[in-house]
């Protein structure tokens, strides 16, 4: 008997190691060795019912405006997406008629140009992308409209790379036009820092440091990759209140219904 059990150990043991050598070979190396993962920031629209902070998505769209906007573009974000949300509709509408939009033809067939309205989208930094890569030595500025959502780690991601900037290694070296981040994948990027402590003066008089305008820009670009989010969490909440009351109501039709099969008795008679 205890031979059997010896023998059932060994072979337990020898499965076990087996597998963990398995897992070990089939892991994939990265030849990248000092990429980072972003850290888990505690952002206050993580929890199940809370809502973007408005005053930060307004100073982040500040930020957009006056840092971000000279090489990114947005192009899926329109100007009437600002109403009741950044701004009200009289203020969205100036903002809107700052802008040159290329329109027609007229009815001599010209296009021309025209204020903007709060039907355009956000204007595009270069009119095409050899433009942009041409201005930014071969690299591509992408289009900030739904970054968060289309980056591993979303908004913890963006605010590490913005703020993650640093002197490469001793032995790396980087070509002329690269910067060291450890954030991003390769750990070399075309983007230089752009975000400094009071690079620009914050209209409501907040503190404009490095980490409050990466902290204020990546959430406004969480609200531009996710407009409906606040609506959204709303909705939910509705519908779990509307369903834990129809489920109050469905058990008490239950015990109605059923009552009277439950109780009743059945007697057999000769």
């Amino acid at each position: 008997m205890a031979k059997k059990w010896l023998v059932a150990m060994v072979g337990a043991a020898a499965t076990a190691g087996a597998t963990a050598v398995g897992v070990a070979l089939a892991t994939p190396v990265l030849a990248e060795g000092l990429e980072l993962h972003p850290p888990k920031y505690p952002w206050n629209h993580n929890g199940l019912l809370n809502a973007l902070d408005t005053c930060s998505v307004r100073r982040g769209y500040q930020v957009y405006k006056q840092v971000c906007a000279a090489c990114h573009s947005m192009q899926y974000l329109c100007y009437r997406n600002l109403v009741g949300v950044i701004m009200d509709e009289d203020e969205a509408k100036r903002e809107a008629e700052d802008i040159m939009v290329e329109d027609g033809p007229d009815e001599e067939g010209n296009m021309f140009k025209r204020p903007g309205k709060l039907a355009d989208r956000f204007p595009a930094p270069y009119p095409n992308e050899e433009a942009a890569r041409a201005a930014n030595g071969g690299a591509y500025p992408p289009d900030l409209s739904y970054i968060v959502q289309a980056r591993h780690g979303n908004e913890d991601y963006i605010f590490a790379l913005l703020t993650g900037y640093c002197d490469a290694p001793e032995g790396i070296q980087l070509r002329e036009g690269l910067h060291y981040n450890p954030y991003f994948p390769g750990s070399a990027i075309g983007m230089a820092q752009a975000l400094y402590s009071e690079i620009i003066e914050y209209e409501d008089g907040t503190p404009a440091t490095t980490s409050q305008l990466a902290k204020d820009v990546t959430t406004f670009l969480r609200w531009s990759s996710e407009p409906e989010h606040d609506i959204r969490k709303q909705m939910g909440l509705k519908a779990v209140m509307v369903f834990g009351l129809l489920l109050g109501v469905s058990y008490y039709l239950k015990r109605h219904k059923w009552s009277v099969l439950k109780s009743r008795k059945i007697a057999y008679k000769r």
